[in-house]
């Protein structure tokens, strides 16, 4: 069984802002692989499939539930938890995806363990099950400026940004059969093939070296 959290805070006045970003994503993964219907289970609004592994991988289809955390950002890890102690899963089964003010628009990496960068969804995961989970970064970029930053994240993404938006996290549920053999890393170099981002500063628009 894997576990694919995606962040966010509940209800419809928050659907469109930068900080469901990681619920757009795995809502976007429910699509693609026919994911069954959602269920109020674990704090969450959660869904079950399979998901395929690549060509040429031995083995059958990987379990998966998806995770959309009810108890709003801050306190994601009660939900990851639940989920994790009623399969007998360890950090490792668990994918969280996010948005990441600290890498620019439409950019994506994967990342296993570390600090939580001052995000307090991963915070709260953290506390609760430690830091070695697996992370599933979405760029939204910054605003320049830490006093922004909270304005930013529960903000909208404008509309000209909607087709990036999509594109991510298409290529994000397209991908996944990479992710769920494991392969974090080719997983990875695929999303950003099928979407790819300029490598831009996430707070000046400039080029990064």
């Amino acid at each position: 069984m894997l576990i694919l959290a995606g962040l966010g805070n509940p209800g419809s006045r928050y659907a469109g802002n930068r900080h469901n970003f990681g619920a757009m994503a795995v809502d976007a993964i429910a699509r693609r692989w026919s994911f069954g219907a959602e269920r109020r289970r674990f704090s969450s609004l959660a869904r079950e499939g399979d998901i395929p592994l690549p060509s040429g991988a031995s083995g059958g289809p990987v379990r998966a539930l998806i995770l959309k955390p009810q108890t709003f950002y801050n306190d994601s890890g009660q939900a990851v938890a639940e989920a994790m102690a009623f399969y007998k899963l360890g950090p490792a089964d668990v994918v969280v995806f996010y948005d990441e003010i600290d890498l620019a628009p439409g950019r994506f990496r994967m990342k296993t363990g570390g600090g939580a960068a001052g995000n307090n969804g991963i915070r709260s995961i953290t506390g609760r099950i430690g830091p070695d989970f697996r992370r599933a970064r979405l760029g939204s970029g910054h605003p320049g400026h830490k006093d922004r930053v909270m304005g930013h994240v529960l903000s909208d993404f404008h509309k000209v940004e909607l087709p990036w938006v999509r594109q991510l996290i298409d290529a994000c549920a397209e991908a996944l059969p990479l992710l769920a053999a494991g392969e974090d890393e080719r997983y990875q170099t695929e999303v950003m093939r099928l979407a790819p981002a300029e490598k831009l500063d996430p707070k000046t628009s400039g080029r990064t070296d």
